[in-house]
């Protein structure tokens, strides 16, 4: 059974004389999300100070699904391709009801076709930190400390001020900003007081990760009310190195301590996989969720971002996905803060953004538990009801819900969008993700890069950013609506912001100024 994978080295600079030193970023949490986000601010240019409680990659019953959405994050960030090499690639889903072995309804979780990345990888936690840490170890301006735990904060005006505990010894730090990282039990949102809002279900689950041979394909099936769990409902994803993770619900008043037992799980798995099936224990633990996120993700100089900010259930793959849209986010926006481009106040931006992010994920999460695990007779025989329909009405399948997994949320209010000029558009409205298309041997999405671009149809003028011309690639004229002339404005965490049918570089201008905070 795995543990963990050792840390054999430091990255950056002995903490060891550093006592009172004071920071310019500290991100506390080496998780993919805090990793993520250093490797942001690494990248461009920024000093980044990491603390990780442990001193080792921990294993374990994590994050395994990654969306599209992310893949295309860490594409950006240059370890894109390194995650997809690694991960398991799927794209179709199956749903399962009862005794039938045949699915009552699949579904293609990538219905725009030719983009560079699947719909989704499966790939266990550990592996991302691993790529992740491998990555920063580029960038002499990121010290990652390992086993340096923060016990105390002082949140100023003007930055913060925390206590480390570390194997050395205890000592201070100061830093400009601090972005907490550090999980659902975030030491630092209980440090300065703050909780979560929301739902806690009722429910409990198991997740049993096993180590087996098998030619399952690379798809996620769902059981609801199967012959090995009935009552409940059951899921079954492939990751790499020939492990599965199979989830069954448990229902409520359970020990949970004599649910991992293995004489209580190995009936599971072979009632679900079949007697004659060999695996391995390679991970068993029971969980409960919630559905709660903080009021606010600013707070002064200490800014939250993914589970310390918000907690979704795991079913639809909306926990580390939303945490990477959060850092996708707010990298470049504090990028200008930290150069004096924007004010403060321009984070205010990451607020709305994050939060509207964070909201639609729990709306959706919280929707998908409902359907699984009906409360009451009544949403019972509503479930019910669409199951039976789903498998010969395809009316019916779109309210089936195993659980909507994760996609990129738009931002139709973002203060940072420029409304269209004209009403004729179809396309990508600004506040939405840009769309990937092949383009010119290589990928849309590549080529914009992390900073401002203009993706123009034949347009002549004068732009204050680079401009990519897209005459002649029909598909992408197509997909974002782009008649002869026209022009359309993405921001550096790759959104839309402005799109015009007649641009002007005094249109692009202001539309570029609202972007970066001058009217947030």
């Amino acid at each position: 059974m795995t543990t963990g994978i050792p840390v054999h080295r430091s990255i950056g600079a002995s903490p060891v004389g550093t006592d009172g030193a004071h920071l310019e970023t500290l991100i506390v949490g080496a998780g993919p999300v805090g990793l993520s986000m250093a490797l942001d601010l690494a990248r461009r240019g920024r000093k980044v100070t990491v603390l990780s409680r442990l001193d080792f990659i921990a294993a374990g019953s994590k994050g395994i699904c990654y969306s599209k959405r992310s893949l295309d994050i860490w594409d950006r960030l240059g370890v894109g391709q390194a995650m997809v090499d690694r991960g398991v690639v799927w794209n179709l889903g199956k749903v399962f009801w009862g005794e039938s072995t045949t699915p009552i309804y699949e579904f293609d979780l990538l219905p725009v076709k030719d983009q560079r990345r699947p719909a989704f990888i499966n790939l266990q936690q550990y592996h991302v930190e691993a790529i992740l840490v491998d990555a920063l170890a580029q960038y002499p301006n990121v010290d990652i400390r390992w086993g340096h735990e923060l016990t105390a904060l002082d949140a100023r005006a003007d930055g913060v001020s925390v206590t480390v505990e570390a194997p050395g010894g205890r000592y201070t730090l100061g830093a400009d900003w601090l972005i907490a990282c550090d999980g659902n039990k975030s030491t630092v949102r209980g440090l300065m007081g703050l909780d979560f809002e929301g739902r806690v279900f009722e429910d409990n689950f198991l997740i049993a990760d096993i180590r087996m041979k098998g030619e399952h394909p690379a798809e996620r099936w769902f059981w609801f009310d199967p012959p090995f769990n009935p009552g409940q409902s059951a899921l079954m994803h492939k990751q790499p190195d020939d492990v599965w993770r199979l989830d069954f619900q448990l229902g409520w008043n359970i020990d949970r301590e004599a649910a991992m037992r293995p004489e209580n799980v190995e009936p599971l798995v072979r009632a679900m996989l079949g007697d004659e099936i060999e695996f391995e224990r390679e991970w068993y633990s029971v969980y409960t969720f919630q559905c709660r996120r903080m009021q606010r993700f600013v707070h002064g100089h200490v800014l939250f971002a993914g589970d310390s900010a918000h907690l979704v259930s795991p079913f639809g793959a909306r926990g580390a996905n939303g945490g990477l849209a959060d850092i996708d986010n707010l990298g470049w926006k504090l990028e200008r803060v930290l150069d004096g481009k924007a004010p403060e106040s321009f984070l205010e931006s990451y607020n709305h953004e994050a939060t509207t992010t964070a909201d639609e994920n729990i709306l959706n999460s919280t929707r998908s538990t409902d359907f699984l695990t009906p409360k009451s007779t009544a949403s019972a025989a509503y479930r019910d009801a669409v199951l039976s329909l789903a498998g010969e009405h395809p009316f019916a399948r779109p309210f089936v819900n195993s659980g909507r997994l994760s996609t990129a949320v738009s931002y139709p209010a973002s203060p940072l969008s420029t409304a269209d000029e004209d009403t004729d558009w179809d396309g990508v409205p600004p506040g939405s993700p840009a769309l990937d298309a092949p383009f010119g041997g290589d990928w849309l999405l590549g080529t914009l890069g992390g900073g401002f671009r203009l993706i123009a149809n034949g347009w002549q003028g004068e732009a204050p950013v680079p401009v990519i011309d897209v005459a002649g690639e029909a598909l992408i004229v197509d997909r974002y609506d782009l008649s002869p002339g026209s022009a359309c404005l993405i921001r550096p965490d790759q959104y839309v912001a402005a799109r015009w049918r007649h641009p002007s570089p005094a249109k692009i201008s202001a539309a570029i100024a609202r972007a970066e905070g001058a009217a947030a």
